[in-house]
């Protein structure tokens, strides 16, 4: 194996090169992966634009990937070279109270590899064995890259128990809306109107089951006469926090995952008087993602019609694509 790998390296604000990187090594308990294929995500693109605290130069980014094990470590014993592997990149560190309880996207020691730790915009990363899960043969690498956004909508879901019969605002039609769409479809939501500005977007909403709204005017339209039981915000704008909680019924349940604005202002009164439940939702733990990549393997969820492939290459350019306005592309996989 070479000694060395291409790089996709963030190095500043809009500013990415390949570069050329020692091939790490797998440490005790722990996989080398070759990419496959590996998504952008929306996190990343304030990281690009330098507005991410957690994304700091220079940096390999990337964190939605499947691959190939190409080496094992000492006592990494469920792998062998070339078997076909989902990675769930948050690693944590299996011990302390929110991991034993089944939380641990909470814990402390979390590392999020492509922030924290090097990522997989490359040709080679290393990952926890823990965090590896074996695909089998018939499923694509570029569905199984998509396992891990799936996962943060199966959470959310989760997270705002969602029942069935339950009609549902989801606002942002952006990738985690949409799987948040055919999630919440999945688990029988009667109704999933889906609020966007991007006329590209909503008409992917609709394919995948939900109602599309352009604006507020629609959303009041579409909104049932007491209230939708559950809202979700994937934007992270103070305007569309406010919306979710305008357009839901007493005693709703209010799943925010959107990190857009650090900081927003709430009519705290309403949310206390119609006892409104307002949840913070982060990432996912081990059985979310294991439940996405059950519903991909079975071929309940598919965002390739709208998703397009580039080389590790034009990483850069496709961060300003998606900046300047993505159309009807849903996502974009890199090949290292």
């Amino acid at each position: 194996m070479t000694q060395t790998m291409r790089a996709l390296v963030y190095e500043g604000p809009r500013l990415m090169n390949i570069r050329m990187l020692p091939v790490p090594e797998p440490a005790a308990g722990e996989v080398l992966v070759k990419i496959e294929r590996v998504g952008i995500c929306g996190s990343e693109l304030s990281g690009y634009l330098g507005h991410n605290s957690l994304r700091k130069p220079p940096l390999v980014m990337g964190h939605e990937f499947a691959g190939t094990v190409a080496v094992t470590g000492e006592s990494a014993s469920r792998f062998k070279p070339g078997d076909r592997v989902a990675v769930n990149p948050l690693q944590t560190c299996g011990r302390c109270r929110d991991c034993l309880s089944g939380e641990a996207q909470l814990c402390p020691d979390r590392k999020l590899l492509g922030a924290h730790l090097p990522g997989a915009f490359a040709e080679y990363a290393v990952v926890a064995e823990s965090n590896v899960y074996g695909i089998p043969d018939d499923l694509s690498f570029d569905l199984a890259a998509m396992a891990e956004p799936l996962a943060c909508a199966v959470h959310l879901c989760r997270l705002i128990a969602l029942q069935p019969d339950d009609r549902l605002l989801v606002m942002g039609a952006g990738p985690i809306g949409l799987f948040a769409v055919a999630a919440a479809r999945l688990l029988g939501a009667r109704e999933v109107v889906v609020a966007d500005l991007n006329a590209d977007r909503l008409r992917i909403a609709a394919e995948l089951g939900g109602i599309p709204a352009n604006g507020d005017a629609e959303i009041e339209r579409l909104k049932p006469a007491e209230g939708f039981e559950a809202a979700v915000d994937a934007v992270g704008l103070q305007a569309t926090r406010l919306r979710c909680i305008a357009s839901v019924r007493r005693g709703a349940r209010i799943g925010l995952t959107g990190l857009h604005e650090a900081d927003s202002t709430l009519p705290v009164n309403t949310i206390i008087r119609e006892e409104l439940k307002l949840l913070g939702a982060f990432a996912y733990d081990p059985q979310d993602f294991e439940q996405a990549l059950r519903w991909i393997a079975e071929g309940k969820v598919d965002l390739l019609p709208w998703t397009i492939h580039r080389p590790l290459e034009q990483g850069g350019e496709c961060f300003e694509t998606l900046i300047g306005g993505p159309g009807s592309i849903a996502k974009i996989l890199l090949q290292p």
